[in-house]
């Protein structure tokens, strides 16, 4: 004791540095930040309206204008206030006296079948199946077909138990919660479909697939809310009995029982008659409809199409479609997968009592429009367009841009193969109503928190970012997505948008202190599996910013034409740009998209042209003043008004007598150093051109000609092999990636499909077994990517 006394010091030094437990990255967080106000208290944008152009007499009904903010509600947060009782009691069974007190519109299935059966429609496909003689087919149909045709009706069955629906409905309202912090609603949105439900016509609720708990989240907003809750059109193969009678008395539409997926049930002759007959029955009878679509061959296009067959049969005078879009702050594993199974469920249970992927889910409900005006008014713009290989491939093997100003054909999204009775007229309003919807569907999503940080780590701060910069950066960037009328999926304080961000994408990111003051850095993870979901969060931001992607990279691609001309290694970024040069860049890789990106009824040309104006916009391009003689005050050439010349002879007048307007030139806003922009900008696309490169250089590795399901299985280990070995970039390597890969083979003449067999074979096109125009196919796609 005496020691300790007579050396001060060290007693300070022991009493003055207790142990303290060590701080939780969320609190460094926490303290490095600095509390801003709302985002969302000044500006939110209007989402949700539809086609002006296709539907504007829809529009004119301004079902979502002139209406008071309601603000949002959460949809689990369910308290005595909603129900009409109060007390201790009811504190405790607000919930199940909430479901009980949910009005439900039941659906008995009653004479369906026999309907169903009687049908002319299926009559004339048993006459095709049984035999070519009419009357014996009638009398006597034949015993395989008979039972074949009795699995298919037994789907006509479904109908809708209300008691088991609210049971059901009420267990998802305990699941949800554990599952999400909140399920956000718009009422102002919920209040314009209850108003559309004034116009005596069936719903159709229309999403894109994300998940196996889409058509349950939709079905739950609409029983909560006292709306009719629609028949689902889930086209999965559930094995247990018991299952299939549950989702059935649900309203859930399954696949027949030995179906084995959506493709092959709708190979069947009597699968598309009775599926057909039956939607219009059920559209007859009132009932509403729940479709997810998505972009793959085949896949949805033939439910919007049995739709419309229930207009032209008469059977409804017209239906109202309702795009929905569903944001997931992040989506737990166990839900992403179609097929239902107990094995999938358990999975999906163990992750509730964990308690992760705590997210929050944003549902827009965009506005209703008829489906008759958009296909009988001759306003919706439905041409079939020309095949991929001719609009790009003189373009890439002669240098030639004569045909890349028409229009890209995507029947695949309605083959011929299925629904071969639907007339050609039908089927292409079929395929123009499938891409609004897809276009409507992801438009209408709403960006979350987690898209944002995603989107930076990966493609802005690949390598590592301090917190600080990372807050400023997500100002810039919220700033740009509402300024291009997106609407976001959550609002207050940047502390707390920051944290609960990161917070659900602690597992794959990782967290250090910067030594001098200890502020966090955060990097993502360079595993595949952490890739693979933060690229996945991102692509809400590139179709956000398609626009500025595709501008960006049409900009690198002159840039690298000029290196090439110049002999140079590096970009001149003080090169004059010339906007026809331009705008043929842009189109080119506008061709390559993917279904959604563009609006439908903007044709290609057009949406280069918009490309172009958006990068002066943004502040990457500035145009370049050319000196004429007119002088800058003579309005009438600037304005492009038309002067004529007079002529002896009248011969040689021609067009060439009209002022032509100017053809404008730009340069880099940022010449003297690399405009960061730009590259952010080029690496949203770059994702998708990485992975058709890389999938273009595999091809020589398969064993063609080969199955469709097969070359999409071995693509796929290839392009993983190939981001191990280039020890990054996996997120170019996912299996969505490789179906657009293959698609665009396809659609280029890369591969050729055979369907003269049972199943889909592809095989190499021997001009591109040639090394010359494969190389040249793969400098197409990289002159895109900025290196």
């Amino acid at each position: 004791m005496n020691q300790v006394c007579e050396n001060p010091s060290s007693q300070r030094d022991v009493t003055l540095q207790p142990k303290r437990p060590a701080l939780s990255w969320g609190v460094k967080i926490k303290r490095k930040l600095k509390s801003v106000a709302p985002f969302l208290g000044r500006f939110r944008p209007l989402v949700g309206q539809c086609c002006h152009q296709c539907t504007p007499e829809s529009l004119g009904l301004k079902l979502l204008c002139n209406t008071p903010p309601l603000g949002f509600q959460n949809l689990t947060c369910v308290n005595e206030t909603h129900t009409g009782y109060r007390g201790w009691l009811v504190r405790r069974v607000c919930c199940l006296l909430f479901v009980w007190g949910r009005e439900v519109h039941p659906g008995p299935a009653g004479d369906r079948r026999h309907r169903v059966h009687s049908s002319e429609r299926v009559k004339k496909a048993l006459v095709t199946a049984c035999s070519s003689d009419e009357t014996k087919a009638m009398e006597l149909e034949m015993p395989e077909v008979r039972g074949h045709l009795d699995t298919i009706l037994a789907v006509t069955q479904t109908f809708i138990s209300p008691s088991l629906l609210r049971l059901v409905n009420w267990l998802l309202l305990k699941i949800f919660d554990l599952m999400f912090c909140n399920v956000q609603i718009n009422l102002n949105q919920v209040a314009a479909l209850r108003r559309s439900t004034q116009l005596k016509a069936p719903l159709v609720y229309v999403c894109v697939r994300q998940s196996s708990i889409d058509h349950a989240l939709i079905c739950l907003t609409l029983f909560c809310h006292n709306l009719r809750v629609p028949y689902t059109i889930f086209p999965a193969h559930v094995r247990q009995t018991w299952l299939r009678s549950i989702l059935q008395r649900l309203g859930v539409v399954l696949l027949p029982e030995g179906s084995g997926s959506e493709r092959d049930a709708e190979m069947d002759s009597l699968y598309s008659p009775v599926m057909t007959s039956f939607i219009g029955e059920l559209l007859r009878g009132g009932a509403s409809l729940c479709v997810g679509i998505s972009t793959a061959e085949g896949h949805s296009g033939q439910w919007l199409a049995r739709v419309h067959q229930a207009i032209s049969d008469g059977l409804v005078p017209d239906v109202c479609i309702v795009p929905v879009g569903i944001s997931y702050d992040c989506l737990p594993c166990h839900v992403i997968r179609s097929q239902a199974s107990v094995m999938s469920a358990l999975g999906f249970a163990l992750s509730l009592l964990k308690g992760d992927h705590r997210g929050s889910v944003r549902i827009h409900f965009a506005q209703a429009f008829s489906l008759k005006e958009m296909c009988e008014s001759g306003k919706c713009r439905v041409d079939g367009g020309r095949p991929l290989q001719d609009l790009l491939m003189t373009a890439i093997v002669h240098n030639r841009m004569d045909s890349i100003f028409s229009q890209k054909d995507v029947s695949w999204l309605l083959p011929d193969a299925v629904m071969p009775e639907l007339p050609p007229a039908h089927r292409q309003q079929t395929i123009a109503l499938t891409l609004h919807l897809i276009y409507s569907s992801t438009t209408n999503m709403a960006v979350m928190s987690t898209s944002l940080v995603s989107c930076l780590l990966l493609h802005k701060h690949r390598k590592g970012v301090r917190v600080s910069m990372l807050c400023r950066d997500i100002c810039w960037l919220l700033e740009e997505v509402l300024f291009r009328n997106t609407d976001v999926g959550f609002g207050g304080s940047l502390v707390g948008l920051v944290h609960h961000a990161v917070s659900l994408l602690r597992p794959y990111l990782l967290l250090a202190a910067a030594p001098p003051t200890g502020e966090p850095i955060i990097a993502p993870r360079s595993d595949p599996d952490s890739l693979l979901i933060l690229s996945k969060q991102c692509d809400v931001i590139t179709r956000v910013f398609i626009h500025e992607a595709v501008g960006a990279c049409a900009v690198s691609a002159m840039l690298s034409e000029v290196v090439g001309c110049g002999g140079g290694e590096d970009l001149e970024f003080d090169a004059v740009l010339g906007q026809n040069e331009l705008t043929e860049k842009s189109l080119q890789l506008t061709h390559l998209l993917s279904p959604g990106y563009i609006p439908p009824c903007q044709n290609a040309h057009s949406f280069a042209l918009d490309v172009v104006d958006s990068m002066v916009r943004c502040g990457v391009l500035v145009m370049e003043e050319v000196q004429t003689d007119a002088p800058v005050c003579d309005f009438m050439k600037r304005h492009g008004v038309l002067s004529w010349t007079v002529s002896d002879n009248p011969d040689e007048s021609s067009d060439s007598d009209c002022e032509e307007p100017d053809i404008h030139t730009y340069k880099l806003s940022q010449p003297s150093q690399c405009p960061k922009l730009l590259f952010f900008l080029c690496s949203l696309l770059s994702v998708q051109l990485r992975a058709l490169c890389w999938a273009l250089e595999s091809l020589h590795y398969l064993p063609l000609p080969i199955t469709e399901k097969d070359c999409l299985s071995q693509l796929h280990t290839h392009l993983k092999n190939r981001a191990q070995l280039d020890g990054a970039r996996y997120e170019s390597s996912s299996i969505d990636l490789v179906k657009m890969a293959l698609r665009t083979f396809i659609d280029l003449g890369v591969l050729i499909e055979d369907r003269q067999r049972e199943d889909v074979y592809l095989d190499a096109n021997p001009l591109f077994s040639q090394g010359a125009y494969k190389e040249k196919l793969v400098l197409f796609f990289k002159q895109f990517m900025f290196n």
